[in-house]
Parts: structure tokens; C-alpha cells; sequence
């Protein structure tokens, strides 16, 4: 372990020192300098280690928008368990930031939650970090597993923990090159609460002891909405949807996708003319590819952006959804979803967003990163896996030429992702056994 985690200490110190010219005049010119560099560099304003002045301290740490969601729930329960304790959420992508502070912002429990960028694994940027807001345990979300800052954390008498932990079927074989780093890293952890059997046997091929490993779920259930009517009915008018027509939103996409939907809803129009389709692709720079592919088609379409829901209504069958942060809601309107990363090999989106309203679910063959939830909707009735474009539109027409088989399928998918709530409780539940002192690193 100690010859494994030296060779990492060298690889990453000189790693900085060739990008931290680069790297600093990039953020310059992008403007966020002050921000971003003096966080990545474990410089944080004084006011944010001031104002964590509550105890214990609690450390959370989340690599981007996904695990954000997931950490919000637990800090929530933590809040609720322990409230006298004091937060610190960090990211590793500026677009988590963003999405952790527009998340504890809206939610008035967690609003003295400290939210930063996290700094980059190179010891003394790290120990300066640990040094500066002093957490009594630092908690790592899914695979957050950063030797450095975990050993460092260990050094300081810090105990150190992973919830919510997975490891997708891409990830596994890479972490096993790095078995001797990773073993001697995860030897110094207190506890690992992960999502799924499955995490938990390869928690254990890489060296995690299994009497601290349990299963508590994904937290990311905790966080799904209820179905909100009223913006549901809000969305059907602005869509100029009267009640009755067949809608079929395909989130998510990318890769190529997009190519395989419209050859998919190519085939169902022809069987279903009236039906609608929402593209949303997974990224937004896409957008101009689609839009080329439409009028190859010679489809009509138009951009969510253009509507109002008054003057400047629907009119095409094909929506592009070109906004950020609207897919959720408008899975509320589908007859039928697809989710996208998935007829690619990509590992899949999240399933769960769909089914939590009701909504029958379809996805392709790759969904390594969402096994879990594949396979609670799969088992419960509520999601269908296609392997290609016609076998899509093949399930598409069926569900959209029966909507009481369609809306059985929907009720399913919803009372499994319902069922299975409260994985932030026992994920929340080993953070706070670390506080006190029931379990420690052997």
C-alpha cells in the first residue's frame, strides 16, 4: 500500500505542476478564476469555514449533478437526525456546483450548507483543505475515491466513509488495474453503505472488508418528485395538448440516437399519424445535428424555446426540447418514454425520473450505469429493454395503440420506484454511526 499510494503521491504532484500554468490561464480567460482555481487549489473564502461553526462537521463529497441529488437527500435526513450539525457539499464539476447551490437553495433546512468546489487530490492542497474546515467525517458519494484526500482525512484522525457507493460494469476492471492503490485506500474507511449486492461484492474484490460493507439502496429515490399535476396540465396547454393525443418523449439521447428515433417514429406514424414526439437530447450542442436530420426528412419540428403556450404554440409532431432543466417535468406528459444512452453504448440514463410518474418506461441493451434500477422496473412490470430501432417502434405502437396496457405499465414502474424509498435513512444512518464513534477503521 505504502509503495502504491507514493507512486500516486508522485504521479499526481508532477501531473500539477505540468497543467497548472495551462489551467490557470484558461480559468483566467474564462472568467472564473477567482472561484474555481482558488478552490481547486484548496483556498476558500474565510467566511465559509466561519460560518461552519456548528458541530459535528459533516463533509460530503459529490462529483457532479447526479450525486448531488443524492447527497441532498441524505443531508436532509442528516439535518433532521442531527440538527445541530454543520454541512460542507463538494463537487467536482462546475455544472454541480451550480446544480448544489439551486438545490440547497430551495430547501430551507439545509440553507447554512456550505457548498464548494472541491480541490484537486494533491496532498498539501488537500491537507491545507482538511486543515481549514476541520469535518469530524468526510462521506464520499458513489465512486468519489480520491487516495489522496481519503489518506490524508486518515492522517488527521478523520474518519472517512462511502455512501450511496456503486461501481458500474465500465468502471470495475479499471479500479482492479489499481488494486494495490485501492485496497490500501479503502483499508482506511470506517464504513461502505452501497446501493446493491452486486456493489457490494465488488467493493469486496477490491479490497473493502466486508464486515463494513451493507446495502442500503439508492439514495436517488429519496429525491424523486411526486407527480405534480397542476404543472403537469400546465405543460399540456403550453405543448397545445387537448387531452387525448399520444405523446412520446425520448430523453436523454445521445450518439447517434437521434438517428434511431426518428427511424423509430417513422414506423409509428405511419400505424399512429396523430402521435407527437419530445427529442430531448442528453446535450444541448446536438441540437443543430438534429435539426439537419429533420429536414432531411422533410419532418416539420419546432423548439420548446419557441413556445409560449399562447401566441406561439405547438404545431409540429416533433418537439425538440432545447431548454435546460425541463425533462423531468415533461416526462409528466409522455404516453410512453424511451431513455437515450442506451441504444449506445454509453451505460444508460436515469430510468427512474419517468417511472417515478407513472409513465411506461423503454430503454436500450447498455444500461451498466443503472443496473439497479434496470432491473427493479424490469422485474416489477413497469419498463421494457429494446434492442434496436424497429424493435422500439415495435413496443412504441403497442403501448401507444392500448393506453390501458400502456397505463398499467406506468402504475408499475411507479409503485416499485415508491416501494423503494428510504435508502437516505440508512445511508445517512453510517455517517452519523461514524460521528459517534460505532464504527472505525480496524
Amino acid at each position: 500500500m505504502k509503495l502504491a499510494l507514493s507512486i500516486y503521491h508522485l504521479l499526481t504532484s508532477c501531473f500539477f505542476g505540468v497543467i497548472f500554468l495551462p489551467l490557470w490561464t484558461y480559468l483566467f480567460f474564462v472568467g472564473d478564476k477567482e472561484r474555481v482555481l482558488r478552490q481547486r487549489m484548496g483556498h476558500y473564502p474565510r467566511k465559509l469555514s466561519e460560518a461552519l461553526k456548528s458541530a459535528p462537521r459533516i463533509w460530503l463529497h459529490a462529483a457532479s449533478v447526479g450525486e448531488v441529488k443524492a447527497a441532498i437527500s441524505i443531508m436532509a435526513v442528516l439535518k433532521r437526525d442531527l440538527p445541530g450539525c454543520g454541512l460542507v457539499l463538494s463537487t467536482f464539476t462546475a455544472q454541480g456546483y451550480k446544480s448544489a447551490k439551486t438545490l440547497v437553495g430551495q430547501n430551507p433546512v439545509l440553507a447554512d450548507t456550505v457548498c464548494v468546489i472541491a480541490p484537486i487530490d494533491v496532498v498539501w492542497v488537500v491537507r491545507r483543505v482538511l486543515l481549514t474546515f476541520k469535518p469530524d467525517v468526510l462521506a464520499f458519494l458513489e465512486t468519489e475515491l480520491w487516495p489522496n484526500l481519503i489518506f490524508q482525512a486518515h492522517m488527521l484522525g478523520i474518519k472517512t466513509v462511502l455512501i450511496n457507493g456503486r461501481i458500474s460494469d465500465r468502471s470495475i476492471n479499471r479500479y482492479l488495474k489499481i488494486r494495490p492503490l485501492i485496497k490500501g485506500v479503502l483499508s482506511t474507511m470506517a464504513g461502505f453503505s452501497v446501493i446493491g449486492e452486486i456493489d457490494a461484492e465488488r467493493f469486496g474484490r477490491l479490497g473493502a472488508p466486508d464486515n463494513r460493507i451493507s446495502v442500503g439502496g439508492n439514495a436517488k429515490f429519496d429525491l424523486l418528485e411526486l407527480p405534480d399535476m397542476v404543472l403537469r396540465d400546465r405543460l399540456r396547454v403550453l405543448y397545445g395538448l387537448k387531452g387525448c393525443e399520444p405523446v412520446f418523449v425520448a430523453g436523454s439521447i445521445r450518439g447517434d440516437e437521434d438517428e434511431l428515433m426518428l427511424a423509430a417514429f417513422g414506423q409509428v406514424k405511419l400505424l399512429i399519424p396523430e402521435t407527437i414526439m419530445i427529442l430531448a437530447p442528453r446535450h444541448l450542442n446536438r441540437i443543430e445535428r438534429i435539426e439537419a436530420r429533420l429536414r432531411e426528412q422533410g419532418l416539420a419540428f419546432q423548439k420548446r424555446s419557441a413556445l409560449d403556450g399562447n401566441n406561439k404554440t405547438r404545431q409540429a409532431q416533433v418537439i425538440i426540447l432545447d431548454t435546460i432543466g425541463e425533462l423531468h417535468q415533461t416526462y409528466g406528459i409522455a404516453s410512453v418514454v424511451f431513455c437515450g444512452g442506451s441504444l449506445v453504448p454509453l451505460g444508460g440514463q436515469n430510468i427512474l425520473e419517468p417511472a417515478a410518474w407513472g409513465k411506461p418506461v423503454l430503454f436500450g441493451p447498455s444500461m451498466g450505469d443503472f443496473k439497479e434500477a434496470r432491473d427493479l422496473l424490469v422485474d416489477a412490470g413497469g419498463a421494457v429493454e429494446v434492442t434496436d430501432a424497429d424493435d422500439l417502434a415495435g413496443h412504441l405502437a403497442d403501448l401507444l395503440k392500448f393506453p390501458d396496457k400502456a397505463q398499467k405499465m406506468g402504475q408499475l414502474a411507479q409503485t416499485a420506484v415508491m416501494s423503494n424509498k428510504g435508502a437516505a435513512q440508512k445511508h445517512a444512518d453510517i455517517i452519523m454511526a461514524a460521528v459517534n464513534g460505532k464504527i472505525d477503521p480496524a
